[in-house]
């Protein structure tokens, strides 16, 4: 039985953590704010005081951070994932970060002998909690043999999209889709406000149509009575989507939802919005129109 190392206990690190020691797998944590370790030491893991302990002690490390600074941090920092590993460690990168980031990382842990796979997620709090995550790889093919196990732990489906960076690539593409179907909510909920409709209709019209989705039916309570508690913050979903941006423009790939969807995101973070939920951009979308 393999030795688990977990580095990042928020909203979506903690969960998932737990769903691995809820099946008797012995788990190692770091995080940089040592309370959010409190109530996972409570449930049997070990809390230790560096990423490179973690690393020293465990076989498999997971690392589920907000962002590319975060995780280029606990690799490189003093007493960091670098200065501990040695072939035959294997660090699983399950953040939302740039395919290039993810080059980069691969590199600096493989001229190491590691093996590193880049596997963000796609699915909110609700779905970690209830592992059933979709587990979007990248890397090194033998290594998937490896983690296997624990991605059926985490989630529902794990789908392989070849080497380094490429899990990273389908994560923006997926949260590409998700940016523009939340603005496209938010927009056909403003044209009908305005043009007088009954929103209780509206939402019922909705949830009966071919445009009805498991996301809708989970926000739909939000939208109902306006209040956005946060099962992906809008912060989050404003980084990817400015993430999608810098892609396409590397890619020189014009994406003309993706350029708007990227201004109205970034627009509601500024404006008090970061972290409510990412369906709040309905509400941006009603202060520009003075609603």
């Amino acid at each position: 039985m393999h030795t688990l190392g977990w580095i990042g206990l928020g909203n979506m690190g903690a969960p998932m953590a737990k769903n691995l020691l809820q099946e008797g797998y012995k788990v190692n944590i770091y995080n940089r704010s040592p309370e959010k370790t409190f109530s996972l030491v409570e449930s049997g893991a070990t809390k230790l005081n560096s990423p490179k302990e973690v690393v020293d002690q465990s076989d498999i490390i997971f690392i589920m951070l907000s962002n590319s600074n975060a995780v280029k941090a606990v690799l490189t920092q003093d007493n960091g994932i670098l200065d501990a590993i040695h072939p035959g460690k294997v660090l699983v990168d399950m953040s939302t970060i740039s395919p290039e980031d993810s080059l980069s990382y691969a590199k600096l842990v493989s001229e190491r002998g590691g093996i590193y796979l880049d596997a963000p997620v796609s699915g909110s709090v609700g779905a970690a909690i209830a592992a059933q995550l979709v587990i979007l790889v990248g890397g090194e093919e033998k290594a998937i043999d490896i983690c296997q196990p624990y991605f059926n732990l985490l989630g529902k489906e794990t789908i392989y999209f070849g080497s380094s960076s490429k899990g990273s690539s389908a994560k923006l593409a997926i949260n590409l889709l998700l940016g523009i179907i939340g603005q496209g909510i938010g927009e056909t909920l403003l044209l009908a406000e305005k043009s007088g409709l009954d929103k209780e209709k509206v939402l019922e019209m909705i949830s009966l149509s071919g445009m009805n989705t498991p996301l809708f039916q989970g926000k739909k309570e939000m939208y109902r009575q306006e209040q956005f508690p946060s099962a992906f913050m809008l912060e989050l979903m404003s980084k990817d989507l400015g993430l999608v941006k810098a892609e396409a423009d590397r890619l020189a790939t014009k994406l003309p939802l993706a350029e708007v969807a990227n201004t109205t995101y970034r627009s509601a973070n500024e404006n008090g919005k970061a972290k409510l939920d990412m369906a709040a951009v309905y509400l941006e979308l009603k202060e520009i129109n003075n609603l």
